[in-house]
């Protein structure tokens, strides 16, 4: 039988958070999106999201710049930030220098014990990408590259190395894997498998449309084909195709 843990992420339900009769509506919306309870916490994030989010052009880009900070955990000199852009537990957010943060992404580091999102220098998200923690942590190493429409997941920890490259519509999922050893129960209340987490080494390379399952390793100087399924580890300097991926060559 195989061994399950009740990890943080099984902890940490999202459901219970919204679903809580001892708080009110506005109080489950702070748990949900703030992390923190505080009106004033709430009135500054309101007002800078609500206001500048949509400007486009120049002075939207200006004005992010400055106001985001007020609300993010930390940030760098010359980032830049997209419209409609969204944060979630916005204090569990990290940016080093020279990022770009392009429209329409979404930042989620909820958790009730995570560090959240860290970002490191010169890191670009392309456009719709979402960065989605469950009480899990994921770290972009400097000039990480990620291309539009691309998800990284994490309920333990997912970590792009330097120069890592994703290409569009990459998911890389770090936990949440539920057992199905169980009848008559809701997947989502089974019990989940150990957390293993994602570590893609330097100077990786997916192509378009990979998924990176939990508990992949993926080293350094390697290409993942378009399409491929990653379920095992890839060793460095490999070039891996396929569902699930296989190594065809290794650069020389």
């Amino acid at each position: 039988m195989v061994e399950t843990k009740q990890s943080q992420a099984e902890q940490f339900k999202i459901a219970n958070t919204i679903k809580d009769e001892k708080s009110s509506k506005l109080g489950q919306y702070q748990n949900l999106i703030l992390g923190k309870t505080g009106f004033g916490i709430l009135i500054k994030y309101e007002l800078i999201t609500t206001l500048i989010s949509a400007i486009p052009g120049a002075l939207g880009l200006f004005l992010r710049s400055k106001l985001y900070p007020k609300i993010l955990g930390e940030v760098g000199r010359n980032v830049v930030f997209g419209t409609n852009v969204v944060f979630r537990h916005p204090h569990k957010i990290k940016i080093g220098n020279n990022a770009i943060i392009d429209d329409n992404c979404l930042l989620d580091a909820k958790g009730s014990s995570n560090d959240g999102i860290t970002i490191g220098n010169n890191v670009f998200l392309g456009r719709n990408t979402i960065l989605s923690c469950k009480d899990g942590n994921i770290e972009l190493h400097d000039h990480a590259n990620i291309g539009f429409n691309c998800e990284i997941f994490s309920s333990s920890k997912v970590v792009l190395e330097e120069y890592a490259l994703l290409a569009a519509y990459c998911y890389v999922v770090g936990g949440g894997n539920y057992s199905l050893e169980k009848t008559g129960k809701p997947i989502s209340e089974q019990p989940i498998f150990e957390d293993k987490g994602v570590l893609l080494e330097k100077n990786c390379w997916l192509g378009a449309r990979v998924t990176v399952l939990d508990g992949v390793k993926i080293g350094h100087d390697s290409a993942i084909g378009s399409g491929a399924l990653v379920n095992s580890e890839i060793p460095p300097f490999s070039i891996a195709v396929g569902t699930p991926a296989k190594v065809v060559k290794i650069r020389e």
